[in-house]
């Protein structure tokens, strides 16, 4: 009683020292100087795991954490449906919400799902991976609150069909990415996504019929981006595709099976509004890329990997009509080895479309005259890599450094080039800013440091798989196959000043490890079978 605190007339955290000297209070805390906004800005610049320790440190810091926190991730077991009501009062302003459960657990339930629009208002993403039990009734509960600022869905091996998924794409009128990926269910139910049927239907049984029609033609008029990895039906999109034609703008298929070129062909008949594809180990050939032409004209990003029956007939065809084309990504590769698309189908876009700004090339054969034709038809060319090439070498990489002066990045890997290739490109290409070299024997770590010297605002990227010491060849041991050995030493006992480099290549590394588990399984199965004789001796 009575007693004022020492340093109530000084600055918040410092205290009186010895002799009339401040120093520091350790026991004070200086973020009482903060508003709660700047606060909530230090939090936002730190982990989830720090964070969340931040918010057991005072009430200040848990309530300014709860009201700032705008994503969080939850693991979505069944046990956890009882305490999600105070969990989002507590995390009221949360935007992106995240469930994730093991397929082989009990996930939320519909019920739990159907209370999230209403618990968070503000709530704009939502990814949902591994809820084996929510199903299309809890889809349907969960649309029928209409979120007005739901705008990206993501569906990952959950237990949901095309029901659901109907649902929301009528009853959400802000939607405008949705993903689905690995959904058995929708596979095993064979049911196309048929948004007129079922659109019927929601009007007869609802009561608000006036406004719904209102939201699923906006929602209807929204979607721009549709991503499908690994789905085994591809003719169940059909309708859906059809629906959003003159809405979507970027459209992704990665690992889905079936004949894509039947559906892209009844679905792409007019002319629509997408920019951007994606297509990756899936059946399509030139009637899919021909479709793709004829109704894409504004395309600006075309990637094609691995895309089993695309040839230089179905690039001509979108050199031909997509001359906005920026950014080309090809892999080229075909089920029977053989080569589906050369450098004639590289040509014919690199003529033709002006304004690529980036161009991947892996596995197709590039020569000096296919990259004259790209320097003097694309002068705004600002990333390029070759990848899987024999026929790049040094004099491709001479004529790089000699032409595209608008080069920013360049990655080169598994080509057959040397130190003059690199060094060409380091004296060239004036705009350069990176380069990334992996997996190409011939450059020597002098001639990486050299150019590091020379130009140091060129940033030099190099896998130790690529380098060659002391101009000798790479060995097993260097190529990370097999642990080094010892150093070896000569009659004075010295030992040998050879460096050995490890290549950190994926295959090589992979190669090491399945040679590491089988030593210590070979090493296991003799000490048992040591002890085995013991006993038998015994």
């Amino acid at each position: 009683m009575g007693q004022g605190s020492s340093s109530s007339a000084s600055w918040p955290g410092l205290g009186a020292g010895i002799g009339g000297k401040s120093h520091f209070c350790q026991s004070a805390d200086l973020t009482l100087t903060l508003p709660d906004e700047c606060l909530a800005w230090v939090f936002g610049k730190l982990g989830c795991h720090d964070r969340s320790n931040c918010s057991l440190v005072c009430k200040r810091w848990r309530h300014v954490d709860s009201k700032s926190r705008q994503r969080l991730a939850l693991v979505a077991g069944s046990d956890i449906s009882p305490w999600l009501p105070s969990l989002f009062s507590r995390f009221s302003s949360i935007s992106v919400l995240s469930l994730k459960c093991s397929r082989k657990l009990a996930s939320i339930d519909d019920d739990s799902l159907a209370r999230i629009p209403t618990l968070l208002p503000s709530l704009k993403k939502l990814k949902l991976k591994g809820c084996v039990d929510i199903t299309d009734n809890g889809l349907r509960a969960f649309s029928m609150h209409r979120p007005p600022l739901l705008t990206k869905l993501s569906f990952v091996s959950c237990g949901v069909g095309s029901r659901g998924i109907v649902s929301l794409l009528l009853n959400c009128p802000s939607l405008k990415d949705l993903t689905l990926k690995r959904l058995r269910k929708l596979d095993a139910q064979n049911t196309p996504l048929l948004l007129q049927d079922q659109e019927e239907e929601e009007h007869q049984q609802s009561y608000f019929s006036n406004k719904l029609n209102a939201n699923s033609c906006y929602s209807r008029n929204k979607l721009e981006r549709l991503c499908l990895k690994d789905l085994h039906n591809a003719r169940l999109f059909i309708p859906l595709l059809c629906s959003y034609a003159q809405t979507l703008k970027t459209l992704i298929v990665c690992r889905s099976s079936g004949n894509w070129d039947p559906v892209l062909l009844e679905s792409l008949q007019t002319p629509s509004s997408i920019m951007e594809i994606q297509v990756e180990n899936v059946q399509m050939g030139d009637p899919g890329l021909l479709a793709i032409s004829t109704s894409c004209p504004h395309l600006q990003v075309l990637y094609l990997s691995r895309a089993t029956d695309c040839t230089d007939d179905g690039l001509s065809a979108i050199a031909n009509s997509c001359r906005q084309l920026r950014k080309l990504h090809i892999d080229a590769w075909s089920r029977f080895g053989s080569q589906a698309i050369s450098e004639a189908g590289f040509l014919s876009i690199a003529t033709k479309c002006p304004r690529l700004q980036e161009v991947v090339l892996m596995g197709v054969p590039i020569t000096v005259s296919s990259l004259t034709v790209l320097a003097s038809s694309c002068p705004v060319l600002e990333r390029m890599a070759l990848c899987n090439t024999d026929s790049v070498g040094d004099m491709e990489m001479q004529f790089i450094g000699a032409k595209f002066t608008a080069l920013k990045k360049l990655c080169v890997k598994n080509c057959a080039i040397s130190d003059s290739g690199v060094k060409a490109v380091g004296e060239g290409c004036p705009s350069l800013v990176k380069l990334k070299v992996k997996r190409c024997r011939g450059v020597t770590q002098a001639t990486v440091s050299k150019l590091k010297i020379k130009r140091r605002c060129l940033m030099v990227s190099v896998d130790s798989g690529s380098m060659l010491l002391d101009g000798d060849e790479l060995d097993l041991e260097e190529e990370g196959m097999v642990p080094s050995a010892l150093p070896n030493t000569n009659a004075s006992g010295s030992t040998s000043s050879r460096t050995h480099v490890i290549c950190s290549s994926r295959g090589a590394l992979l190669l090491r490890s399945t040679f590491e588990n089988a030593l210590q399984l070979h090493r296991r199965r003799r000490s048992n079978s040591n002890v085995h004789n013991l006993h038998v001796r015994i």
